[in-house]
Formats: structure tokens, sequence, C-alpha cells
């Protein structure tokens, strides 16, 4: 009876053991991949935003939907400014503008036009995958996004777009409680639980809520 009494005690402290190990860990695990899945989120949703502004310099409106966007990136053009030589500094002490060091011929200032993606992100940026939550397992969830115009106090027409994700969608397969305090304390402040760049319903100059 000893015996058994004394393998249920050792059995018991290392239940307990096993238990204070996961309280602690389980938290710091899960902070780490937020972490981790949150930047590559946010670098997206830059993204985004640097799309959908150069969209509206364009259009004078932004993408009602990923496939303007993407297809915006992919055909049209955007003037590229290519730069060779610069002033020097006996040149800047004696006044010389840039604009009349190019009238003289001593540097190149001269505009092409490359298609956005190019612009913008580079040649091997990937289109495609603009639209897609990253550093997120299993099958690829698309970020939300749309437009409005919203009306100033001074009576001005304002053209905004928003585009975010929630917790639920970029932390699945995540610990559920922890997921559900973090959405549970966002809608307690009244905060978008998620990520999310623009606003449909303020005018934000297109701030991300991260920053």
């Amino acid at each position: 009876m000893k015996v058994t009494l004394k393998i249920l005690l050792v059995a018991a402290v290392g239940v307990l053991i096993y238990m204070c190990v996961i309280s602690i860990t389980g938290p710091l695990n899960f902070e780490k991949e937020q972490k981790v899945r949150e930047g590559a989120i946010i670098a997206r949703l830059i993204d985004i935003r640097k799309a959908q502004i150069e969209y509206k310099n364009v259009h004078k409106v932004h993408a009602a939907s990923f496939n303007e966007l993407e297809k915006f990136l992919s055909e049209e053009k955007l003037p590229f400014i290519l730069k060779e030589g610069v002033l020097t500094d006996e040149q800047l002490e004696k006044g010389m503008t840039e604009a009349q060091a190019v009238k003289d011929g001593l540097i190149v200032r001269d505009t092409v036009w490359v298609v956005a993606k190019d612009t913008l992100f580079g040649k091997d940026y990937n289109v495609s995958e603009i639209r897609y939550i990253p550093a997120l397992p299993g099958e690829k969830i698309e970020f939300s996004m749309d437009t409005a115009t919203l009306i100033s106090a001074s009576g001005y027409e304002i053209k905004v777009f928003e585009s975010a994700v929630p917790f639920t969608d970029y932390l699945r397969g995540m610990d559920p409680q922890l997921r559900y305090n973090l959405i549970d304390k966002a809608e307690k402040q009244e905060k978008f639980p998620g990520l999310r760049v623009g606003s449909l319903t303020e005018v934000n100059n297109n701030a991300g809520n991260w920053e």
C-alpha cells in the first residue's frame, strides 16, 4: 500500500511539474509564433498600402479588388527617373542647380516608363501572392480589402481603403484559449481584433493599426 501511495505521489508531482512548465512555455511559444506571423503579415500589408497609394495616384481612386491591383502592378507603367552623375562640391559652391547641370549636359536625368511592379517592388516580386496572408500553414487565406468614400468636416470627398486579417485567420492552429484572450481584449478596447491597414470609417492616412 505504501509503495502504491509513493508511486501515486511521484506521478502527481510529475504531472504538477509538467503543468507548471506548460503554463510558462505555452504562452511564450504562442507569443513567439505570433510575432513571426505578424512580422510577415505587416510587411505584406505595407506592400498592399504602397500599391494602393500608387494606384490612387494614377486612377484617383483605390483598387476595389486584388484582381484590379494585380493587373495594375503587372501591366501598367510608372515613370522612373534614370540618374547619371551628381553635382560636384565646386559646382554647388558656384550655385549651379541640377536643372542647369542637366541643360549644360554635365549630368543626365532621363525619365523612362517601367512596369509598376518593377518600380515599386523589383522585378522578382510575385504579384500573385500579394492577396494572401503569408507565414500561414495550410490552405491559403486572402486578406479582406474594400474601398469607400468619406466626407470630411469641410464637405470634401476623401477616398479610403482598408485591408485586414483577423486573429481567427492568422492565428489558426495555435492555442485557442490564448487566441480567444487576444480577441476578447481587442473587442473590450473597441479595437480591430487582428491586423489592419487603412480604414473605411475614418481618415487615418492609410495607417496600420500596429503603428
